[in-house]
């Protein structure tokens, strides 16, 4: 039943304990039988060999508890900026947000990001405090952290620990009153308050009764009156006041020690939302594009959307998705309204850690999964065929650094393709190109260790081996003065003979306008039929120029005089000529190299903003304005791209993984004469 459902994203910055989290959950629950542990590489959700080669998730994984007659749904999802894509894409899927904090490093950059998500998904949140047993664990530090950072929703203290670092040992709960302490092996036993924590707990109590009481009305009245507030009225209020976005709880303990554990469940349960919670989501009608809103009801017609794939090259696709409305059963057919297609699913199933276990059915707010769709992808909906309506769904984040992939072995460039266009279906944060001028394959990726692991997955799904190479920039050449020049083309032997001769007229062009062809022949200097073979031959010398091979844009050129043969004068003998003129009037018109150039925009916390001015000053790199965006400031510059190949890293190490960036191509500019000297020179001995 979707009232006793909760579907509750874990996220954070890497290494704040989500996956320890889940495991002890799951331990706690039944599900599994020992806690599995991240160093041990022993983890159920946790479980790729690059997962465990890394110790940290890159993928979101799935599991299913039942705690007190409700079934919590986790998802799992990863804290490193590499793989923050799945995150947002997996963020969608649920109802409930739980945010942990590391008691010892405080709020990072990625858990400032996946609040970011859920206030754009209006999803409530909850904020849980970890490792409260490690040295230098601080929790009143990890709040004000906390209170800093996520100004909205407010967070609020609705427990307190007992002890810190090696003396952690329970749990004070300033709702019900009581402390807990923990065992060895995750135990609750109920005690007095400490007396040492009396005051404390005192004014904590009192300050969060006022904090609840500002979610609602009647309850703000009758406690500025001075009336005592009933537990029942304050558990309701807690509830309604989390659930509207009001204010977040935060919640402690140590997920290693199974501290606080049984508390965060009992509060999941009690005060998150279900997906009748979370109400209706707005669809948009295939036929005339208007609004629709698909609402948690089993009698609706059935829609839904895939928020993940995973690829398998023995089982092949894996389509992940939540129903919205409607129900499935064991089998069936739907129609994906993104592919205009019908699809047939032979099983259900729900997602358990690397298991995938058959289902017999599923409702509004059920996540599952079904096998070899042949059409559908992630961010595709899935509906009834008499109700057709399509999502709007989560965009993966842009793309940040490109590697150029260079086969092992040889022949291997149709595979590397198909292969990763695989990989592709189960990252949509990757991005894949063929280039054809530099006739490289191109893989973007979030970052150095994202293309790393996708290459570790190449190898390991598919078996092929490739070398990762710095991308090469396309460069161009151009010219900066006009020229006229003969191309003749004169060749005598016995029999038939080959003769062409044109004159050109070389001019630059203003940078973007490409290549242009003039024929100002008159008086039949050189006959119709073969003014095309002179264009021709000027087309296919311009794509390797004169200085470095680069091809050659933003000029044009007239024909304006020639003669002919009438015997040996052919097409071919044009089409020469008109080379032969193209290479020489480049020789003489002031060739130079142009380079690309980057339309940038970073988005960095104040304090970064000196040494990021600084760094693009470095890089060549123009600053066209600044605004404000939130707490933060946006650069918009230009940069050269050959400057930036490898951004991504450098802006991580300036700005402690605060600062973002995107870029697109902006447009060609002229490349300074003695950086053109280097280039031209590497091309040359590279040759």
């Amino acid at each position: 039943m979707a009232d006793n459902l909760r579907n509750i994203v874990l996220a954070a910055h890497g290494g704040a304990g989500k996956t320890s989290l889940a495991e002890v959950m799951l331990y706690k629950t039944g599900v599994t039988s020992r806690q599995g542990r991240v160093e041990e590489g022993n983890t159920f959700m946790d479980f790729e060999p690059e997962e465990l080669k890394r110790q940290a998730s890159i993928s979101s994984s799935f599991g299913q508890v039942l705690w007190k007659k409700h079934v919590i749904s986790l998802i799992d999802t990863p804290g490193d900026q590499n793989f923050f894509s799945d995150t947002k894409l997996s963020m969608q899927a649920a109802d409930g947000v739980l945010v942990l904090i590391d008691a010892v490093d405080g709020v990072k950059v990625q858990s400032e990001k996946a609040w970011e998500f859920a206030a754009a998904n209006r999803q409530p949140a909850v904020i849980f405090i970890n490792k409260l047993d490690r040295e230098r664990a601080d929790f009143h530090r990890a709040f004000q952290d906390a209170a800093e950072t996520f100004e909205s929703p407010k967070p609020i203290l609705i427990q307190l620990p007992i002890g810190s670092e090696s003396d952690f040992k329970g749990v004070v709960d300033l709702i019900a009153m009581k402390a807990y302490t923990y065992d060895d092996k995750g135990k609750t036993k109920t005690i007095g308050i400490p007396d040492d924590m009396k005051d404390m707990v005192e004014t904590e109590r009192e300050s969060l009764i006022e904090n609840i009481a500002e979610a609602d009305d009647t309850l703000i009245e009758k406690y500025l009156e001075g009336e005592t507030l009933t537990d029942d009225e304050i558990k309701a209020t807690l509830r309604k006041g989390t659930l509207s976005r009001i204010f977040t709880p935060v919640l402690c303990g140590s997920a290693t020690n199974n501290i606080g554990i049984d508390l965060l469940m009992d509060f999941i349960v009690n005060c998150m939302p279900s997906p009748l919670n979370r109400g209706g989501i707005t669809a948009y009608n295939v036929s005339d594009d208007s609004e629709v809103e698909c609402k948690p009801d089993e009698n609706a017609p059935f829609s839904g959307y895939v928020f993940k794939t995973v690829a398998d090259p023995y089982a092949g696709r894996l389509s992940i998705f939540r129903v919205v409305s409607g129900k499935l059963g064991g089998d069936g057919t739907f129609y994906n309204s993104s592919k205009d297609s019908k699809e047939r699913f032979n099983q259900l199933l729900t997602i358990m850690g690397k298991e995938q276990k058959p289902s017999n059915g599923a409702g509004p707010g059920a996540i599952v999964a079904v096998a070899k769709l042949k059409d559908t992808v992630t961010g595709d909906t899935l509906c009834a065929d008499n109700s057709k309506v399509k999502f709007k769904t989560a965009e993966p984040l842009p793309p940040l650094i490109s590697f150029g992939l260079q086969p092992k072995s040889k022949g291997d460039e149709d595979k590397i393709f198909a292969s990763l266009t695989r990989l592709l279906e189960e990252d949509p944060g990757l991005k894949l190109d063929r280039i054809s001028e530099t006739k490289e394959i191109l893989l973007s990726g979030s970052g150095q260790v994202h293309i790393e692991s996708t290459v570790e997955k190449l190898k390991r799904k598919f078996n092929v081996e490739v070398n990762l190479l710095p991308p090469k920039v396309p460069y161009r050449e151009t010219v900066k003065k006009k020229v006229r020049v003969q191309g003749k083309h004169k060749k005598q032997t016995g029999g038939h003979g080959q003769y062409g001769d044109c004159w050109l007229r070389l001019e630059p062009l203003p940078r973007g306008k490409g290549f242009e062809f003039v024929d100002a022949i008159v008086g039949g200097a050189i006959p119709r039929q073969y003014i095309p073979a002179v264009e021709k031959g000027v087309i296919e010398s311009c794509a390797r120029g004169v200085l470095a091979g680069f091809p050659c844009v933003d000029f044009k050129t007239i024909l304006d005089d020639g003669s002919f043969h009438a015997v040996d004068s052919s097409e071919m003998a044009f089409k020469i000529a008109g080379s032969l003129a193209f290479k020489k009037a480049m020789e003489q018109a002031n060739p130079i190299l142009l380079e690309p150039i980057m339309k940038v925009k970073i988005t960095t916390p104040d304090e970064f903003m000196g040494d990021i001015m600084g760094d693009l000053n470095g890089r060549r790199g123009r600053v066209m304005g600044m605004d404000s965006v939130g707490k933060n400031q946006m650069i918009n510059a230009e940069v050269p791209m050959s400057e930036f190949l490898t951004y991504a890293p450098d802006l991580r190490s300036m700005t402690g993984g605060r600062g973002i960036f995107t870029m697109k191509f902006s447009h060609y500019d002229e490349v300074p004469q003695q950086l053109s000297e280097k280039i031209i020179e590497k091309v040359k001995s590279e040759k």
